[in-house]
């Protein structure tokens, strides 16, 4: 049929060849970070996540299970991480909503090649430029497989190992990870690096992991020395109060532990909430039904006993009000 010209072999397709990439030689380099979905507990407790972060040189392993992949969970293990190695140099991620703001377009728009738009970070995202930590976005899985194998094994031998010990709790499940399962991964798993040198930076005295780490805004002072902030209102007390402070932008910081800081420039200010004034709607919800009846016309009672023909004539009832008549001195 080919050569008959009835038939005409179609071309193969050259598959997309991940190429092999070489560690980082040194720890702290590149730290890959990312997240598992995945019935860890095999239904004899809630749902989990684990949260990985694993070095790219050395292959040793970060992690924590959390009841939500959010974006205070993710802080919370990159908190840790901080505290226990220092700075990396790199963070590899996928592009998901906790680390890059997707540029918004119209659903009828039509599919025309634009110049990229730069974006507003998300709240990782400035968390970690203000740590000066870089960050880096993979493209593909298989660009971050060093973690996403760490996956694979962890679904295997942690989920087996839970089940045997009948871990059945969040606390349960992360004792075990760090006692048992991380504690193997070190010593069976990771890989001494090609280089002795540790590229993980010390946290400096400028650096505020819980001002960094948290959910920041920014408001404008009102005239009257407060600010709203997530539906409530809070007043700056009377010794912060500076010059140029009224109509002012400040950083409000809703932090990890629940508490609020205000800072404006590189001072910290003392707030207070304060009560705000129910509004009317709600004043109205609280009146008895009889007050609020009182001036309609539907549930007024004022002349039901009176009769128009019983009742006194006009002027009659103008002598009986003490007025004097028209033309009196």
């Amino acid at each position: 049929m080919m050569e008959a010209g009835l038939w005409r072999r179609k071309p193969q397709q050259v598959k997309q060849i991940h190429v092999w990439r070489e560690r980082r030689s040194r720890r702290g380099e590149l730290v890959q970070w990312d997240t598992s979905e995945h019935d860890w507990l095999e239904g004899r407790g809630e749902k989990l996540y684990l949260i990985v972060m694993i070095d790219d040189a050395s292959s040793r392993l970060w992690a924590r299970f959390v009841r939500q992949d959010s974006t205070q969970e993710n802080m919370r293990l990159l908190w840790s991480y901080l505290e226990e190695f220092g700075r990396p140099v790199a963070l590899y991620t996928d592009k998901a909503s906790l680390f890059r703001t997707a540029e918004k377009h119209k659903r009828d728009e039509p599919g025309v090649e634009k110049d990229a738009v730069e974006m507003p970070p998300t709240q990782i995202g400035r968390a970690l430029q203000e740590l000066g930590i870089t960050w880096i976005a993979a493209h593909s899985p298989q660009a971050k497989g060093r973690v996403e194998r760490n996956f694979q094994t962890a679904q295997d031998r942690l989920v087996k190992g839970m089940r045997v010990a009948g871990v059945k709790t969040i606390e349960a499940a992360n004792e075990y990870l760090k006692n048992d399962y991380m504690a193997w991964w070190e010593r069976e798993l990771t890989v001494e690096p090609a280089s002795a040198e540790d590229a993980h930076r010390p946290l400096e005295k400028s650096h505020n992991l819980a001002a960094s780490l948290c959910h920041m805004e920014t408001r404008q002072v009102d005239n009257d020395y407060t600010l709203r902030w997530d539906g409530k209102r809070y007043r700056i007390e009377r010794q912060s109060v500076v010059s140029g402070l009224r109509k002012a932008t400040v950083r409000v910081e809703q932090r990890l532990d629940g508490s609020v800081a205000v800072r404006y420039g590189e001072r910290y200010l003392v707030v207070e909430e304060v009560c705000t004034a129910p509004k009317r709607s709600s004043i109205a919800a609280l009146k008895p039904a009889k007050e609020r009846r009182r001036g309609s016309r539907r549930g007024s009672d004022w002349n039901k006993d009176f009769d128009l023909k019983k009742g006194p004539k006009v002027w009659q009832a103008a002598q009986t009000s003490g007025r004097r008549p028209s033309g009196t001195d």
